[in-house]
């Protein structure tokens, strides 16, 4: 009996913290993140300006957790979506097409990125583990790719990985700058080339 007590404020605070975090992931997607207000975010979520601060400290702590939840969806996503690289590319191309429908949000998770280069960012050591655990799971998948000699010839699995995490950054970055570029097909001519010995032979 004591275990459930002690579950129950738990599961209390994360579910509010939930429902805080999905009220400011639709306030910044709609009114962006400078005129989105912390009030206006604790008003979605059905509490006070006081409770909301009770759960983050500040607008940018909220928003680190928008985009952490954003990555965790997409992550969990892509898991039961790619069970081999030779699927990357349809559900990269399906990603990015999300990614469009929120240009906010897009916005938002560049321009944090960026700032958390700085060590003495409150995101820095996130964004930093963020990027090594996926360059290790595409550096995975380009290995398993290499020993079936599927790889381009002479590009290391660790290189591949890497150029890749640069191409999808830097294209969102290119299409937030201009909306009519077509991001989605870069994207999958990349892979071809990455995987070209494959593509030669089919």
């Amino acid at each position: 009996m004591s275990q459930a007590k002690a579950r129950g404020p738990y599961a209390k605070t994360a579910a509010r913290r939930a429902e805080i975090v999905r009220a400011a992931r639709d306030g910044f997607a709609e009114h962006g993140f400078t005129k989105a207000s912390l009030r206006g975010i604790a008003e979605r979520a059905g509490i006070t300006h006081a409770g909301l601060l009770h759960h983050f400290q500040n607008k940018d702590d909220l928003l680190a957790a928008v985009l952490a939840e954003r990555d965790t969806e997409e992550w969990q996503y892509g898991e039961s979506q790619v069970a081999d690289m030779g699927e990357l590319g349809p559900y990269l191309g399906e990603l990015l097409r999300h990614h469009q429908k929120s240009p906010e949000l897009m916005r938002l998770w560049l321009e944090l990125a960026a700032a958390a280069a700085r060590p003495d960012h409150p995101a820095h050591a996130y964004f930093t583990e963020r990027y090594e655990v996926v360059r290790t799971n595409f550096a995975q998948g380009m290995h398993a790719k290499a020993e079936r000699g599927d790889l381009h010839a002479g590009l290391a699995p660790e290189h591949a990985a890497t150029l890749l995490q640069a191409v999808l950054n830097g294209l969102q970055l290119q299409w937030l700058l201009d909306h009519d570029l077509d991001i989605v097909g870069p994207v999958r001519a990349f892979l071809d080339l990455l995987f070209q010995e494959a593509t030669e032979a089919g």
